[in-house]
């Protein structure tokens, strides 16, 4: 009949060490917790025949293997950094994945008790925690963040795995107003094969959303390779513009250095590569002395269009004119384009009279769009302009001194 004090004494050591926290999905004992309750069960026997005693006195005392985390339950708050906290010892391992696989990476401090992510928990998204301590004992828990209210989105430019050139700018355009722009800024991160030196800065679109443009000091070198990581997921972009919930990447190479001179005095067009011109030819450039007059500055080749429909009405014109135009290469938002312009053959090389574009023959205007890159600089001088390309007109941040840039980062 001795069997029955033998399972009683198993049946309250399982029921003693099950774990007791809700929070906590499993508990995995390590080596010497499961080496106690393995002596237990089969000590007890030998104990119950010789005296039927089950108080367990003289029992080494079991370290604490336990962990608490910051974040809880089901709707715990987004943004904030997740720390796991060990009761006893020191922490050897932690494991904090999304429900997605994604994992998030962190630090132990010092006295080995407290791990800290390097990166916020994002909202909407599901974690499992898995510490392992020093002498092989071994946690888990599991929380969920609340959903974001609000989603903030971007547009990146230039997009990925394209060729440039030399003064095309990472640019960042988001969908929602942007409060904490320092936040956002730490969480973009640009790497170029040759350390270029250069800087974000914050400037409102042509569109009135926010942006922000990384530029180099300089010109890009060819060949140099760019890469921006926008670990944005989890940030709070403040009231009114809502939570990333995504990361974003993009990848470019730099191409040919080739730089387009537009010299609205003298009515000509050349291109240069390495230094060199590769053409130069007469041109006719807007009508000075009002709206039709061109920009002056350094504007950057946005987009080649090909042919598109011009209509005057659509910049503020009115019914000037309306007709398909070949060639087209947009310098700015606003409508200023480089592009053939047949019917102003009269005015090439001889007088400024368009209503704001750079038009040159078929010919020649064919020539440049072969040759030309989104990403090359039109860098255009005279007196016969009507003020400089804005920063936010298209790609204007070359119209802004160094300084002054670097000034326009919130985190200067």
């Amino acid at each position: 009949m001795e069997v029955f004090p033998l399972i009683s004494v198993c049946r309250r050591i399982r029921r003693t060490t099950s774990p007791a926290r809700p929070a906590r999905l499993t508990l995995i004992a390590g080596t010497a917790m499961l080496g106690a309750a393995l002596t237990a069960c089969s000590g007890a026997a030998a104990s119950d025949s010789a005296s039927g005693s089950d108080d367990g006195a003289g029992a080494a005392r079991t370290p604490d293997t336990s962990i608490t985390v910051n974040l809880q339950g089901t709707k715990a708050a987004a943004g904030r950094p997740v720390t796991v906290t060990l009761a006893d010892g020191k922490l050897k391992t932690v494991k904090v994945t999304a429900a997605e696989g994604d994992a998030l990476t962190g630090r132990i401090s010092g006295d080995g008790r407290t791990w800290t992510s390097d990166r916020v928990a994002a909202p909407g998204t599901e974690y499992s925690v898995e510490a392992t301590d020093t002498g092989g004992g071994t946690d888990r828990a599991g929380f969920s963040t609340a959903a974001a209210g609000k989603v903030n989105k971007l547009t990146l430019a230039p997009g990925k795995n394209t060729t440039v050139g030399v003064a095309q700018p990472l640019s960042i355009v988001f969908d929602n107003p942007v409060k904490d722009k320092a936040a956002v800024e730490r969480g973009l991160k640009v790497t170029t094969s040759n350390s270029t030196e250069g800087s974000w800065g914050w400037l409102q679109d042509y569109s009135g959303k926010d942006r922000i443009d990384w530029r180099p000091k300089e010109y890009w070198k060819s060949g140099t390779r760019v890469t921006l990581d926008a670990d944005l997921n989890g940030i709070d972009s403040g009231p009114a513009g809502g939570w990333f919930v995504r990361d974003y990447a993009t990848t470019f190479t730099i191409g040919r250095n080739q730089v387009v001179k537009v010299d609205l005095d003298r009515h000509r067009l050349a291109l240069h590569r390495d230094g060199k011109a590769v053409m130069d030819v007469p041109m006719s450039a807007g009508t000075p002395g009002g709206e039709k007059a061109s920009w002056r500055g350094t504007a950057v080749l946005m987009a080649k269009e090909g042919t598109i429909n011009m209509r005057s009405e659509t910049v503020g014109l009115g019914d000037a004119y309306d007709k398909m135009v070949d060639s087209s290469m947009r310098l700015t938002w606003s409508g200023m384009y480089a592009h053939a312009a047949p019917w102003n053959a009269a005015y090439f090389g001889v007088a400024n009279h368009s209503s704001g574009c750079v038009g040159m023959s078929d010919a020649n205007a064919a020539e440049l769009y072969r040759k030309a890159q989104v990403g090359d600089p039109f860098e255009i001088t005279g007196a016969d302009a009507k003020g400089t390309v804005a920063e936010g007109n298209g790609y204007g941040a070359w119209n802004v001194s160094w300084s002054d840039w670097q000034a326009k980062s919130a985190l200067a």
